[in-house]
């Protein structure tokens, strides 16, 4: 019975795959194009969201949201905050934020075969083992609020296997603390059962119901550099109590 589970697993990924592939072949050069110029950055994320509802539909992942506000109350520019355990947790936010948004994530992922698509350029790259390039990501983090745009943030700094939420990092709460903006934090509570971080071979890929809830979002008016990891805090603690 093991050795079946894991050949189902083995072929919904490749099922998976596959999907992501025959569109990102589709969509590659408008892609190209778009992420060629910083002004037609809007269209590559229309693009990336069209990617991201593809390779859920034809992989038989269904996104089922739960707004803890009225939608229409997301604020705009926020910093996004969830907790981070499966790639999917990367195409599912497209399907919750309507809004353009850039990602804030590690260096690592430029280096993703395919899956960087998502990362090239319009998106923050965070070298950690380089105070300068994380200063200079931090920067540009700062200039995408200014100019109205979201950033979304995994705080955790890594992708959890099992689903454990990790230790927050203080860089998100920082940011938003510093240009007064909101932090949306989101819960994706089985997003690592469905497609789980490890091994083709040894990790979980199947279909089933994506489940997400959002937040309301948290205002950061008055604080100062003292209410950083309160705020984290208490952000983990919503995030946490929610996946229990």
């Amino acid at each position: 019975m093991f050795i079946i589970a894991r050949l189902l697993y083995v072929l919904w990924k490749c099922l998976f795959l596959l999907a992501f592939l025959s569109i990102l072949i589709l969509i590659y050069p408008f892609l190209l194009l778009f992420l060629s110029h910083r002004k037609r950055y809007r269209y590559a994320f229309f693009c990336q969201k069209i990617m991201a509802f593809w390779i859920c539909f034809f992989s038989g992942i269904v996104v089922k949201k739960v707004f803890k506000m009225a939608i229409n109350d997301i604020p705009q520019p926020c910093v996004i905050v969830s907790n981070h355990a499966s790639y999917l947790d990367i195409i599912v936010s497209y399907f919750i934020i309507k809004n353009y948004f850039v990602f804030m994530a590690k260096f690592e992922l430029n280096k993703a075969p395919l899956f960087n698509i998502f990362f090239k350029d319009m998106q923050i790259s965070v070298d950690r083992a380089s105070k300068t390039a994380s200063h200079k990501a931090f920067l540009r983090a700062g200039l995408e609020i200014d100019a109205g745009h979201s950033v979304f943030v995994f705080p955790e700094g890594t992708i959890s296997s099992d689903g454990v939420l990790k230790n927050f990092k203080n860089g998100a709460f920082k940011l938003a603390i510093e240009k007064q903006v909101p932090v949306l934090p989101i819960t994706f509570l089985n997003n690592w059962r469905l497609l789980q971080n490890g091994g083709f071979f040894k990790s979980y890929g199947r279909p089933g119901i994506s489940k997400a809830v959002v937040h309301p979002p948290i205002s950061t008016k008055g604080m100062g550099e003292e209410n950083i990891v309160p705020l984290r805090q208490q952000v983990y603690s919503i995030i946490a109590t929610q996946l229990k």
